[in-house]
């Protein structure tokens, strides 16, 4: 019998810069939210690999986080890759000061944001990407998946090739734009087949 331990490790730093880059290699789930201190947190939590690392890069005056994992995979790791590439078992939680704008890349991965006060950018192929309220500029580019966010007077330009868009109960084909004055709250989706789901609650 195979048991697993999750395993974490975390970095808090201070930086001056205005941009972070966060690469999600490696993660089936990040979270961001904002931090209640100036410093930027960064946990990982991870159990397929005997160790896990985080890499903190400063290039051009930006900051840039990556994961990386050593060690030997688990078995069960190993035989269920066959099934599916999501199953690295890892999951961050990255915490940020106000007024530092966040940009996220993968490929297969889950995001979620915590009603995240920063601009942020999101661009990955696929995944789940649950933003909650949307508080500043935010902008979305995935191929497929599920993005959910709830908006309340926010300009919105929405568009979904082959997926759904609907806000509340009301669906969309294609495209949504909706624009508000003196408003600094913004939402941008691009996709092709992702479905899109909109609340103004």
């Amino acid at each position: 019998m195979i048991t697993f331990s999750q395993k974490k490790v975390s970095k808090i730093f201070d930086t001056t810069s205005k941009e972070i880059n966060i690469d999600t290699a490696g993660l089936d789930n990040i979270i961001i939210e904002n931090s209640d201190s100036k410093f930027v947190e960064v946990f990982l939590f991870a159990e397929s690999y005997d160790e896990q690392l985080i890499k903190i890069e400063n290039i051009n005056n930006n900051v840039n986080i990556k994961f990386e994992f050593e060690g030997t995979e688990t078995r069960e790791v190993i035989f269920r890759k066959f099934i599916t590439k999501r199953l690295q078992r890892a999951n961050a939680v990255v915490k940020v000061p106000k007024d530092i704008s966040v940009y996220i890349f993968g490929e297969n991965v889950d995001v979620t944001a915590k009603s995240f006060e920063n601009k942020v950018s999101i661009y990955i192929d696929n995944g789940i990407v649950k933003l909650n309220k949307i508080k500043a500029k935010t902008l979305v580019k995935l191929y497929s998946g599920n993005v959910y966010a709830s908006i309340k007077k926010t300009n919105i330009d929405v568009v979904s090739d082959k997926g759904t868009i609907q806000i509340d109960t009301i669906t969309y084909q294609k495209k949504l734009q909706k624009y508000f004055k003196e408003n600094s709250s913004e939402l941008s989706i691009r996709s092709i087949k992702a479905n899109i789901f909109l609340t103004t609650q």
